[in-house]
This record gives C-alpha cells, structure tokens and sequence, in this order.
C-alpha cells in the first residue's frame, strides 16, 4: 500500500468494515482494534451489533443498495475491508443472481471511488477457484480459476463475477482473499458452525471419502489486515488452514467433546448424488464433488499467514456456542 489511511481520534487509523456485523466482517473489526485502528463498522439495521458489541467502534448505517449511503460510510476511511458481499444461493434465476450481484459490487467500487478510497481487501470465496475433485488432481491455488457454468449454482457463479468486478477496478489497489471453509467462534447466523453443532449433538452418523479444506476465522482476520499493507495491487490470494477428510473434520469434533461416536462410511458417488439433489442445502454442501484440497503457501510466504491447529478452533467455536465447558 502506497499511501496510509486517513488519520482520525489523534494518531489512529481509520478503516471503514462494511460486513461487521457478521462473521469474518467481525472478525477484521476485532482484530483492527486490537491493532488500535479506528473502526467504522457498517451495519444496515439499527442496533445490529453481530458478536462485536463489546468493540469501541463507530458504527453507520448503509446498505449495499444505495451507493450513496455507501459512499458516507467510507467518507474518511482510505482503506475499506468489503465482506458483506451478496450470497445468493440455488439452481434457478442464475443470470439474475449473477446481474444483481455485479450491480450490487459496482456500487461499492462507485462508492469507495466517490470516498476517496485507496485501497480495498474484498473477501472472495472459495468457490473462485474450485473445480469438479478428481483422483490425483493437485491442490487448488491462486491459479485455479472456477469455470462460469460447471456447477450450475448462482453462488459460484455470483462469487466468480463479483472478484473478476473488484479486480478490474486497478484504480482501488485491490485484494481478493479467498478463504476456504471458515470455521470459530463468533458465528452469528451461525454458518459453517452449523456443521460443527450437528456433530457436536450427535446428528451426523454418516460420513463419505472427501478432503476439504478449513481455516480458523480469527486467521483469516488477521490474514485481511496483512494483506492491506503487504499484498501488491490486484493479489488474489488463497487463504487456506489444513486439508483434513471429512472423517477427520467429524472426529476432531468428538476429541474436543471428549467422546468417540460410530459414524457409518457412505459410498462416495451415493452421497455426492444425495447432496446435488438436496437443492435446499447450501451450494458449498450439496456440490461437495467440487471440495478439493488447497495450497494456502503462497498466502504464507506473502503475508505470514500462519493457521493455528484445527482443534483449537474446533474447541473455541464450541465454546461459543454453549456446547462444550
């Protein structure tokens, strides 16, 4: 980054969250303040606070909808941390998803233009650079790309032409940082939690041969402010923890509980087909073929990025949730 974010509150430095009612948007907001940053968080509802109510932060109302009210939020702020991106979800109204999603990220780009931002960090997603898994393919990367078209999802396909928006506009020195699947404390809604909770009460007794990938949220946070200061314009850059099989993932949940449950092994090819037909799922769930292992080195190297152990994570989300002391 060439050039510092505006200074507000004598020698602070002001950062606009947009997304900080949520939970990686939470999260950057915790950890700028740690760093003695002052904070402006975004929210779109009065009083909304996500699980940061305990922050000293400024908080403004705008929504995503109005470029406008985007554009005050920013006002001040050099440097702006976009994770509130839409998340549309299913198989119908593709290219409808894919119109408002670019319309509703041209309005960010518009609005930190109009604000006089320098510099924008946009949380991406994995979906990105995800490909259909096959046996000895190499691990996902920067490089990998996602092929419009190939998963039939208006999740995938949002997500690819919302980062190809924020990297186009060069004149914002962007960042897309791509996490894989997030897990820790402090999910609200909850979202990956929820996979986590049901393995904590004893609701997922079957399992199938998959590898993914999982990265603590607090990691990727700290990851976002690294990359703001460090990562050249126009960096995409995986965020990745460790790449555990699906077995693993469940039984890490049990060690933390300090139990061990029987789980049955599915055929592969049985709950793939099982998952792509439950349209009610998440796309990141029901089109699991597509869960491959990452290479996070590059992220690494660039920005120091250093995932703690799974099993912490595991241990503090459940925590937070009131499911283990």
């Amino acid at each position: 980054m060439t050039q510092h974010a505006t200074q507000t509150s004598g020698s602070k430095q002001a950062v606009c969250v947009l997304g900080a009612t949520g939970f990686i948007g939470g999260h950057i907001a915790r950890a700028a303040v740690a760093r003695g940053w002052h904070v402006r968080a975004v929210r779109r509802r009065p009083n909304a606070t996500g699980a940061i109510a305990d922050l000293p932060v400024e908080w403004i109302e705008a929504d995503l909808g109005d470029a406008s009210s985007l554009a005050r939020a920013m006002h001040g702020c050099s440097l702006v941390f976009h994770a509130a991106a839409r998340y549309p979800q299913g198989i119908w109204n593709v290219a409808r998803a894919v119109a408002d999603a670019e319309a509703e990220v041209q309005r960010v780009i518009a609005a930190a233009r109009a604000a006089g931002v320098q510099r924008l960090i946009y949380t991406s997603s994995l979906s990105t650079m995800m490909q259909r898994c096959t046996p000895n393919m190499s691990p996902l990367n920067e490089t990998s790309a996602y092929v419009p078209g190939t998963a039939r999802s208006a999740y995938f396909e949002a997500k690819w032409a919302m980062e190809q928006r924020v990297l186009a506009a060069r004149d914002l020195q962007p960042v897309a940082l791509l996490p894989t699947a997030v897990f820790g404390p402090g999910d609200v809604k909850p979202t990956t939690g929820r996979v986590l909770l049901a393995a904590a009460r004893g609701r997922m007794p079957f399992y199938f041969e998959a590898i993914l990938n999982v990265v603590d949220v607090r990691d990727v946070a700290e990851a976002h402010l690294v990359a703001a200061t460090q990562a050249p314009s126009g960096a995409r850059l995986a965020l990745g923890g460790h790449n555990l099989s699906l077995r693993a993932l469940l039984e890490t949940v049990d060690r933390v509980q300090g139990m061990r449950r029987r789980r049955l092994r599915l055929p592969r090819r049985f709950a793939l087909a099982v998952l792509q037909a439950a349209v009610m799922l998440p796309d990141t769930v029901r089109l699991a073929a597509f869960w491959c292992p990452v290479d996070a080195s590059q992220a690494r190297g660039l920005l120091g990025f250093a995932p703690r152990p799974f099993e912490e994570t595991v241990h503090d989300a459940l925590r937070w949730f009131g499911a283990v002391a």
